[in-house]
């Protein structure tokens, strides 16, 4: 059976954007005849901000904080109960301290269930600075290199780069990848995401969906577009 799983950051919607009209309508309408699923790194909440709470209720799954906080539909099915150690929260500190870059916005260290996001310019940067940033961080790589700092620092976590402006962190083997244990081996999985490159927070499940197709987006208008050429394959119902 078919199944279609969605990154929301970048995928679905613009960075920390809302998701389009037309774009919303159309999953609404597969949603009927096809069973999709979310997989983001963003907390309920911010979820439900982004893609509005009917979309929301129509996957079958929504798969928040990267796997560690799930739902179906209003009702919560698993929560990890993992926190940020003192030490991990003390080095990211430091790196915020160290960094170059000379913005910040607050809320460097946001802690969700089972996972921490962590941004040099702040969760609280509005989209020019995320803009900034995001160039800023192509340019030098830095997101990449504290996350490989991290994660030769405490082994039993998994630092990854996220959206534009983040580094989503939790317990090893705890990322996007742990959904995979969901769904059979005669499903087709279908995994639409921005961040497939390894060390990016697509790679985990990409990586498992070996017999399925992971298929590489740059933004919500590459979705939309790919969906309807799979709906004229007749792939999709």
């Amino acid at each position: 059976m078919n199944k279609y799983i969605f990154d929301v950051d970048g995928t679905l919607t613009p960075s920390r954007g809302v998701i389009d009209t037309q774009l919303k309508q159309y999953l609404l309408d597969i949603s009927r005849r096809n069973d999709i699923y979310f997989a983001t790194g963003s907390d309920k909440p911010k979820t439900v901000e982004q893609l509005g709470e009917d979309l929301f209720n129509c996957a079958k799954k929504v798969y928040n904080c990267s796997g560690n906080d799930v739902y179906e539909k209003d009702k919560c099915v698993y929560t990890s109960q993992w926190q940020l150690s003192e030490d991990l929260e003390a080095l990211l500190q430091k790196c915020l301290d160290k960094s170059k870059y000379p913005t910040r916005t607050g809320n460097h260290i946001e802690k969700r269930k089972g996972c921490v996001n962590f941004s040099i310019v702040g969760r609280n940067a509005e989209h020019v600075d995320r803009k900034d940033y995001y160039n800023f961080d192509n340019q030098t790589g830095e997101r990449s290199f504290i996350a490989k700092i991290i994660n030769k620092a405490d082994k039993s976590v998994t630092a990854q780069v996220a959206g534009e402006t983040g580094i989503d962190i939790y317990e090893r083997n705890k990322d996007k990848g742990q959904i995979i244990k969901d769904f059979d081996s005669e499903d087709t999985i279908y995994f639409f995401g921005d961040k497939m490159e390894e060390g990016g927070n697509d790679f985990p499940l990409a990586k498992k969906n070996i017999t399925g197709y992971n298929i590489t987006v740059k933004d919500w208008e590459e979705t939309f577009n790919k969906l309807l050429l799979i709906k004229a394959m007749g792939i999709l119902k």
